[in-house]
């Protein structure tokens, strides 16, 4: 019988073998190439009409080794049937969404969701006769009474980005099904080392790449898990639509992702501190981060988590709308720095309003609860007394 070990020491065993290699590597080699080769007509056909086709098959766009090894990989920390990889979260998201939803069908989503993905839903799909409803996924009333007869996916983020709510997962799991609906869930500011959406009954799992799981600010890359039927059918419209990830980013993300096991606890451990901390600062209005009992689903967050150190290492804070300030506090910081990102090594964070929401009104924003004065905040790997020290003394900035 194969023996059976821990995720983290899987992981780094995961995805290393090809079927292009005759040989093992302790380091998955990058195939830099636009495509496979052949040395004849003769030898091309038989190779298109064999029904297990290899990679001496394909352009690079249609498979690559270095995307398949990462796939097998996110397949494995999500626990899921089949993976594919794509060249941004945004590419996973608009490849997925164009696949499963058509004209006349419905969705709903949540209102606080990454603002490109609030931009696909409200002028994309809508354009393409798609009937949309916005909903605040803090009550799962509002998700039953949003439901209509031609519902078809119920769409949201784990841990909502910016405002750090969190999704009822296995609740949202069976509304979806028991009108007939998917259940699509990004986990990117999750990750599966704190939370698998696929176990508590999401049809479909979305990661960005790029973030946490790659880890080091360098690639970008995106990724959809699920069902081996839907994924292929996810597959083929990526191709048409040119999403795919490129091989030299899949490398990358892949040599990343293996040390996500060491980075993200730490991450996660270093939020909770962080959180802990300022909001017993009086120049903060407010704190975001499911491991503080003032979060209105702390109790659903340990039910979902089971530790305030693994609830993940995104958070926000709410200052006071003075512009001039909040430049003050931001110079002021010598550990963590502006960057319209996230998920990296070290601690960043950036401002909703002039960032990743800046294409929403004023109204919009303020309806979901994010005010020029959040400041979203991805934490690093940094000490802990550090990071508190550095953001203690760049909120006199307020006095």
């Amino acid at each position: 019988m194969e023996k059976k070990f821990s995720n983290a020491s899987e992981l780094l065993h995961c995805g290393d073998h090809v079927e292009t290699l005759k040989v093992s590597t302790e380091a998955m080699p990058l195939y830099a190439t636009t495509a496979f080769t052949w040395k004849t007509m003769s030898e091309a056909e038989a190779t298109y009409q064999r029904v297990e086709k290899g990679y001496d098959y394909t352009y690079i766009r249609t498979c690559n080794p270095n995307r398949d090894a990462l796939s097998e990989v996110i397949s494995f920390l999500e626990k899921g049937e089949k993976s594919q990889i794509f060249s941004s979260g945004m590419g996973a998201i608009s490849s997925t969404l164009l696949t499963l939803i058509h004209p006349g069908d419905h969705i709903i989503y949540s209102n606080c969701c990454y603002g490109e993905t609030l931009d696909i839903i409200r002028e994309l799909l809508s354009g393409y006769g798609v009937e949309t409803s916005c909903v605040d996924f803090n009550d799962n009333q509002n998700i039953i009474d949003a439901v209509r007869p031609n519902t078809k996916m119920i769409y949201t983020e784990t841990v909502a980005n910016p405002c750090i709510g969190l999704a009822d997962i296995p609740t949202l799991a069976k509304i979806a099904h028991e009108n007939g609906a998917l259940l699509v869930v990004d986990n990117t500011f999750t990750t599966p080392i704190a939370y698998r959406p696929l176990e508590h009954g999401a049809d479909l799992v979305i990661n960005s790449l790029t973030k946490f799981i790659n880890g080091h600010s360098d690639a970008i890359a995106g990724s959809v898990t699920g069902p081996k039927d839907m994924i292929n059918k996810i597959y083929h419209v990526g191709m048409f639509l040119g999403t795919p990830s490129t091989p030299m980013d899949s490398w990358l993300v892949l040599r990343g992702v293996k040390t996500i096991e060491l980075r993200l606890p730490k991450q996660m451990a270093n939020a909770a501190k962080l959180a802990a901390a300022l909001e017993k600062d009086p120049h903060v209005e407010k704190v975001l981060h499911p491991s503080l009992e003032s979060h209105p689903r702390h109790k659903l967050a340990l039910e979902m988590f089971g530790s305030n150190e693994k609830m993940g290492a995104m958070m926000s804070i709410v200052l006071p709308e003075d512009v001039a300030k909040i430049d003050d506090f931001m110079s002021r910081l010598h550990l963590s720095h502006y960057a319209p990102t996230l998920g990296g090594i070290r601690t960043t964070f950036q401002n909703p309003c002039t960032s990743s929401h800046r294409h929403n009104s004023d109204e919009e924003r303020r309806a979901a609860g994010i005010t020029p004065g959040m400041i979203r905040i991805s934490v690093g790997c940094e000490d802990a007394d550090d990071l508190i020290a550095d953001f203690t003394q760049a909120l006199k900035a307020f006095d």
